[in-house]
C-alpha cells in the first residue's frame, strides 16, 4: 500500500473502527427472455411481474424482452444477493411457458432489429417518455446493441463512515462537498485500473453469430453460429458492445463534478445533425425525444457513474448539481454464465474491497494523454486480456509530465491485488468475514492461470460440450432455472412478491389518471432544465 492509502486506513480504524462496516449496496441485473429454442421472446411483459414502470424491483431496460431485477439497498452482501435470488425465484416461475431467462451478456438468437421490441410503459406521460427514448435509441443506433445485458453494482458509504473520514481530513468543504470529490476520486482510479475487473469477470468471449447481422468484424470462427476472440474476456464492453461513434466526440470530464455536469449537460443541448436527420416527430409520432447529441444524460455510456437518487419530476443531472453524489454505479460488469443470479459472492467480497480501494488511495486528476491510455488499456484487456503477453501503459512520476511505461496486464495486476490487501485484511477483521480475503487469493490464482477466469470457463464448456455460444447458454439458462424452481419462495414471500406486482399496477394508474398535460407539453416541461 502507498502511504496515503495506509494512513487513511490506519487512521480511520484509530478513531472510528466502525467506520469501514457502513458500505451499502444493491445490484440491479438485466437478462434477456428468450424462448424454448434460445431466441428473443416476442411475448409482452408478464402481467404477473407487475407493471415495469412503476414496480420497485422488476422492470424493463431497452427492449420488452430485457428484465432489470432490482434489489433494495443492503448493508449485508448477503442479504443483497438473497434479494435478488428471490427475486429471480418469482420471475422463473412467471416466465411464459418454455420461456427462459437468458444467462450471457451477449444475446440470444435475434432475427434483426426487427425482432427486438422496443419496451412498452403504458400510456401515461412518464411511460410515453421511457418508450420515445427507447424509440430514439433505435434511430441513434439500432436496436442490436441494447440487447446486451450486464449487472449494474451500486455502492456507497454511509454517514459513520464520511463524517469519520471528514474529522481526520485538512480542509473547509462542506460534507457534502467532501463526498462529491472523494466519490470522484474513486471514479478516477476505477478508470485506471478496471481493466481488473474485465480479466477477473468479463465472461463474453464469444457471441452467436445473429448479433454481428452483417456487420464487419475481427472475430474468429468458433463453429458454424458462433463467432469470438480466443483471449477476449468481455465483448460486451468491445467495440463490438455498447459503442456510440457520436459520443466519441464527447469529452466527459471525470476530474469534478461541476466540470462533469456542465460537459453532460452541454451534450443534453448541442443539436447533431444526423439525428435532426432522422426528424423530431414524423407523421404525428415522435422518433425521439430531441436532436441533441444526448437525449437525456442517461444515454451517455461509461462503465461508472456518479449518481443521486432523483426526487419525482427531477431529472438526475439536477439531482446531482443540487444535493451532490450519493453513489457510484459500476456498470461494466458481465452476467456470470454459471451463476442462477448472474453474480457470485466472491464477486461482491471483491468489489467492495476494490471500491474502497479506489476510493481511499491518492487518485490524481486524468490527464487528456492518461485518458488515452485508460481507453487502449481496457480496450487491449477485453479483447486480449488473457493473452500471456498482454501488454498495457500507465503513467509514471517524474520531471516529465506525460511519461508512461509499458507493464504487462499480470504484473499490474499483482501490483494493485497488493495495494488491495491492506483493505481486504481491515474489512475481513471489521465485518469478521474471512471472504473479504478469500476473494483476493482467488483473484491472484486467476491472474497466474487465466484457465481460472469466466470467459476462459465459457469457452472451456462450449468446447466440452459441443455446442455453440447460444446452445451453450441456452442449456444453462435451463439448468439455472430448474435449480431456482425447486427452491420456491415461501408462502409469505410470495404473497409479498404478489403484492407488490399488484400494488404496481395500482401506482401505473394513478400515475396515468393525475396527468393534466399534453404529451406535447409534458415532454417540453420534462426537457427544460432549471
Amino acid at each position: 500500500m502507498n502511504q496515503r492509502l495506509s494512513q487513511r486506513l490506519d487512521r480511520l480504524l484509530q478513531h472510528q473502527s466502525d467506520a469501514l462496516k457502513d458500505i451499502h449496496r444493491g445490484v440491479e441485473k438485466e437478462g434477456l427472455r428468450a424462448d424454448a429454442e434460445g431466441r428473443v421472446s416476442q411475448t409482452d411483459h408478464p402481467q404477473a411481474l407487475g407493471s415495469a414502470l412503476t414496480h420497485p424491483g422488476i422492470t424493463t431496460d431497452y427492449s420488452e424482452a430485457l428484465l432489470e431485477l432490482i434489489t433494495p439497498v443492503e448493508r449485508s452482501i448477503d442479504d443483497m444477493l438473497a434479494d435478488l435470488k428471490n427475486t429471480h425465484r418469482y420471475v422463473q416461475a412467471n416466465l411464459a411457458e418454455g420461456e427462459v431467462f437468458w444467462a450471457g451478456s451477449m444475446p440470444c438468437r435475434l432475427d434483426g432489429d426487427s425482432s427486438i421490441r422496443i419496451a412498452e410503459y403504458g400510456s401515461s406521460n412518464l411511460g410515453t417518455i421511457k418508450h420515445v427514448y427507447r424509440r430514439g435509441l433505435s434511430y441513434r443506433y439500432g436496436r442490436i446493441m441494447q440487447s446486451i445485458a450486464g449487472v449494474h453494482f451500486n455502492f456507497s458509504m454511509g454517514d459513520t463512515f464520511w463524517q469519520a473520514l471528514r474529522q481526520l481530513e485538512d480542509g473547509d468543504q462542506t460534507l457534502q462537498d467532501f463526498k462529491s470529490e472523494t466519490y470522484f476520486g474513486l471514479i478516477r482510479n476505477f478508470r485506471r485500473w478496471s481493466w481488473l475487473l474485465m480479466y477477473l469477470f468479463g465472461a463474453s468471449p464469444a457471441l452467436d453469430k445473429s448479433f454481428l447481422d452483417g456487420q464487419k468484424h475481427q472475430l474468429e470462427s468458433m463453429g458454424s453460429d458462433t463467432f469470438g476472440m480466443p483471449d477476449a474476456t468481455s465483448l460486451r464492453m468491445s467495440g463490438l458492445g455498447y459503442q456510440n461513434n457520436a459520443q466519441s466526440s464527447l469529452k466527459i470530464c471525470f476530474n469534478h463534478l461541476d466540470t462533469y455536469l456542465s460537459t453532460l449537460y452541454e451534450a443534453t443541448h448541442v443539436p447533431y445533425p444526423d439525428y435532426e436527420k432522422i426528424g423530431l416527430k414524423v407523421d404525428g409520432e415522435y422518433r425521439q425525444l430531441n436532436t441533441n447529441l444526448l437525449q437525456i444524460e442517461n444515454e451517455y455510456y461509461n462503465s461508472i457513474r456518479p449518481k443521486r437518487v432523483a426526487a419525482s419530476g427531477e431529472k438526475p443531472i439536477q439531482a446531482l448539481q443540487r444535493r451532490g453524489v450519493e453513489y457510484i454505479e459500476v456498470r461494466c460488469l458481465d452476467l456470470n454464465p454459471f451463476s442462477p443470479i448472474g453474480m457470485e459472492t466472491e464477486q461482491a467480497h471483491f468489489l467492495d474491497v476494490f471500491l474502497l480501494t479506489c476510493l481511499l488511495d491518492e487518485s490524481p486528476l486524468i490527464s487528456d494523454e492518461e485518458c488515452g491510455l485508460i481507453d487502449k488499456n481496457f480496450t487491449a484487456t477485453v479483447e486480449h486480456g488473457r493473452h500471456p503477453n498482454c501488454q498495457l501503459s500507465r503513467m509514471v512520476s517524474g520531471d516529465d509530465p506525460g511519461s508512461h511505461q509499458e507493464i504487462s496486464l499480470r504484473d499490474w495486476g499483482y501490483e494493485l491485488l497488493e495495494k488491495m490487501s491492506g483493505v481486504a485484511s481491515v474489512l475481513a477483521e471489521s465485518h469478521q468475514d474471512d471472504r473479504y480475503s478469500e476473494a483476493l487469493k482467488h483473484a491472484h490464482a486467476a491472474l497466474t492461470d487465466s484457465h481460472l477466469t469466466p470467459s476462459a470457463k465459457l469457452l472451456t464448456g462450449m468446447k466440452r460440450s459441443r455446442l455453440g455460444y447460444a446452445d451453450w447458454i441456452l442449456e444453462m439458462s435451463r439448468r439455472h432455472q430448474r435449480e431456482l424452481l425447486l427452491e420456491p419462495l415461501s408462502s409469505d414471500q410470495l404473497q409479498l412478491a404478489k403484492r407488490m406486482s399488484e400494488q404496481s399496477w395500482l401506482d401505473e394508474r394513478e400515475l396515468r389518471e393525475a396527468d393534466n398535460l399534453s404529451f406535447d407539453d409534458y415532454l417540453k416541461q420534462y426537457l427544460t432544465y432549471s
